[in-house]
Order: C-alpha cells, then structure tokens, then sequence
C-alpha cells in the first residue's frame, strides 16, 4: 500500500501538485488553512486565490510565459484548464475571473475522491512523511520557523505589492475610453489619458504620499512588482516609460496623452476593474486621494485597496534540487513561491514537475528532469544550479533557456525557442516518462 501525501497549501502551486498525484492514483491529504485564519493577502475561502493581479500574463508562445503555459496545457494542468475555463478579455494576456478560477479549482479537488481536504494549520512538518511544502510566501510564522530549522539557514525574503480595484460604474466613461495599444486585438482595457500638466500635479502629489510604515529592519522589493509610488520616485518620467507609456494608446484625431492610466478586467461580469500596474503599499487614505486625481476616476469606488505583503522563499540552489526536492531530506519537495520561482505561472508549473515527480517516488520510478529546452526545464534547471550566494526569484525567460545551436535571423529566434520547447514536451509525452 503506497503512502498518502501531505500537500501543505491549496494555493496555485499546491492545487497543481495535488491535482498530478491523484491522477497518477496517489492518495492525498491537503492542508489548508484559510478557512480557520487567512494571512494579510487573502480574501477568499477557494483555493488558488489570485491575491495580486488577476492576470496570468502573456498567452503567446513568443514569451516566456505564453511558453510555459502552453506546455501545461500539453501536459494537462488543472490549473491552466481553470484558466482557461475562466479568462476574461485582456488583449494577448491570459486573465481570469478571480472567483470562477479559484471556484473551478476547489471543485475538481473536493470531488476527487483521492484527496481529502483537511481545514487545519499546520505549524510542523513531519519530515519522516511523504510532504511537498507550497506554504507560499506568506507561510504562517509557527510553520516558518520549523522550516528555516528543517533548511538549516534563514529564509531570504522580499516585498511584493497588490494593486487596487475599482468598481466599473464608477469610471467616468466621458474621460475614459476602451482601447487596445496600437489597437492589436480587441479593445480590453479602460485608458484614463493624463496631459502633461495634469501629470505634473498628480506626480508631485504622489511622490510625496504618505505610505504604510513597514516594521521589518530591512525592505527589499522584488523589481517585477515594484509599487508605483517607489516607481515614480526614482524619477519623473519613469512610470510614463512603464506602466502608464502613452505609446499606441491615442485617439485618433487628438493629441497623444502624456501618460495613460490603464485599467483591465477583472470578473466575467465587467464590474470590476484593476489598474495596471500600479501595485502599491500607500496608505488607504492616500490610495483614494491619489486615485481619485486620475482622470476618469474622480468618483472612483475602489474596492479593494493595494496593500504590500512579505514573500518568503528558501535559497534554492542550496535547497533542492531542479525535481524541486530536498537535497537533505528526499522525502520532502517545495513547490510555489515558497521554492523561489517568481509568478503564477511559474508556481503552476513548480507544482506540476513536484507533483508529478512526487508520484514517480512513491512508484518506486527514476525522478524525471525536465529538458532544459523547455519553459518549465529551463525554469527548475536555474533555480536549482544559480550561485546561491545571490540567489534571487525570477519570472521565466528565454535568457535562461539554452542558446539556439542553428544560425538564425533575430527576429526569428523567440519563435523558434517555442518550436524547440513544444517539440521536446512533444517527445516527453510520446516517451511515456509523464504518466
């Protein structure tokens, strides 16, 4: 009789692996604890809560991301399938309806009847069970502590930062517009245009904003998440090269904006709406005031304000290995942020090789690496082999994939990074090496 596995966290990653063991007819038991007490980032009682953007980023196989969440398709992700059951209109983004997403998946992991779903906190891992750890960045403090001791060294940390929400109704469509950059694709984002001298009040009035003091001795913020007002102070037109370039969002006939505030959609219904890019930890006062200055949001109604949260994860490259399990304890994997991959996608798809490789364990199977050729190879090559000595998360990229060996034009190479990744997965699930 094989051994149940413990899943500690329902969150994206730990979905995922508990998902790939139960198809591969592994018993599971999965923790969670949000219905008995949720951290500062959580909302919800579903699991795979989005708690920052609703936004899985590009579907386009030319990214990074678009690549991996292509391959897990391939490979039957639980969680992309919520994704895709579930998206909303975000031009060439991949975006979910937060509720349905997360609702999708908690049904597909209540009625599987090889996991049980246990309401529990845990506060100590049993390190002699068959445990994959995806706690998440924000793993309670008790549960923590018994981690750092079981890894041996201090947890590294960084800050991360969600954006606030704004009820549709309250959007002045007068000043705002529907409109897509360059206008690719269909017209999914609201644009609030700013002029050079609107720009200038709303700037220094941010600048000098009042934020939410931090008790840690030590801020570090990760830069892909970096909040908007930290943005703005590094300097004046650093926004308006980032999240609010004007570039391809004009009207025709008018002169360009000088900056454009964009806004996505964040439910089916079209009721709600996210505002790119601007991840923040102001204070809430400061948020509604600052908010409020955009045009177009002057009745703004924000229903949920940005806050800044804490995001823990272990020294990879010390830790384990590119299966995402423990080099000193072969029993126990990590998966999710908590293993020091970067986004949701990137999770998903750390849960899907622990998960999978889990099962290969208890079947008494030869661990499987991914090819490095592909998005999720290359992924959990690099978090396992970096220099641990400045070891730091990152979203997935083509900088970490191997180079191309044939000659090819530069504007070719992304396209065939992908042709090269798909056929790999290809040639794995024709193997048999995945089931």
């Amino acid at each position: 009789m094989k051994p149940i596995v413990n899943v500690i966290g329902a969150g994206l990653a730990g979905s995922e692996a508990a998902y790939q063991l139960a198809k591969r007819g592994i018993e599971v038991n999965l923790y969670e604890m949000k219905r008995l007490v949720k951290n500062d980032a959580q909302k919800s009682d579903l699991f795979a809560e989005l708690v920052c953007s609703n936004s899985l980023r590009s579907d386009d196989v030319k990214n990074a991301a678009g690549l991996m969440k292509a391959e897990l398709r391939m490979l039957d992700s639980l969680v992309i399938k919520a994704a895709d059951n579930n998206k909303v209109p975000a031009g060439s983004a991949l975006a979910v309806d937060r509720d349905n997403f997360s609702g999708y998946i908690t049904e597909a992991l209540t009625s599987n009847p090889l996991i049980q779903i246990i309401d529990e906190e845990v506060t100590s891992i049993d390190f002699d069970h068959y445990t994959i750890i995806a706690t998440g960045p924000l793993t309670s403090p008790e549960l923590m502590e018994n981690i750092k001791e079981f890894v041996g060294e201090d947890l590294l940390y960084f800050f991360d930062a969600i954006a606030p929400i704004i009820e549709f109704d309250s959007i002045n469509m007068d000043k705002a517009y529907f409109k897509s950059r360059y206008d690719k694709g269909t017209a999914d984002y609201i644009n609030c245009p700013m002029t050079k001298e609107e720009y200038d009040i709303w700037y220094n009035k941010l600048i000098n904003a009042k934020t939410v003091e931090l008790k840690e001795f030590e801020l570090k913020v990760f830069e892909g998440c970096m909040p908007f007002e930290e943005m703005a102070r590094r300097g004046y037109q650093t926004l308006t090269y980032g999240p609010m370039k004007p570039v391809g969002l004009g009207l025709e006939g008018e002169k360009r904006p000088y900056a454009v505030v964009q806004l996505r959609q964040d439910d089916l219904r079209k009721s709600m709406f996210n505002i790119v890019g601007f991840q923040t930890h102001l204070t809430f006062s400061e948020q509604k005031r600052i908010i409020r200055m955009i045009p177009g949001l002057e009745n703004a109604n924000i229903i949920r304000y940005g806050i800044m949260h804490r995001n823990s994860f272990i020294n990879a490259p010390t830790t384990i290995n590119s299966c995402y399990q423990s080099k000193k304890n072969p029993k126990i994997f990590f998966a999710g942020q908590l293993s020091g991959v970067e986004g949701y996608v990137e999770s998903i798809g750390s849960g899907f090789i622990a998960g999978l490789n889990m099962s290969r364990l208890l079947r008494e199977m030869d661990l499987f690496e991914f090819s490095k050729f592909t998005a999720l190879g290359s992924q959990s090559y690099y978090i396992a082999n970096t220099n641990p000595s400045d070891f730091q998360p990152m979203n997935t990229n083509f900088g970490i994939f191997p180079s191309l060996e044939d000659k090819h034009k530069k504007s070719d190479r992304k396209q065939l990074y992908a042709n090269r990744s798909l056929e790999a997965v290809k040639d794995m699930i024709g193997s048999g090496v995945l089931e």
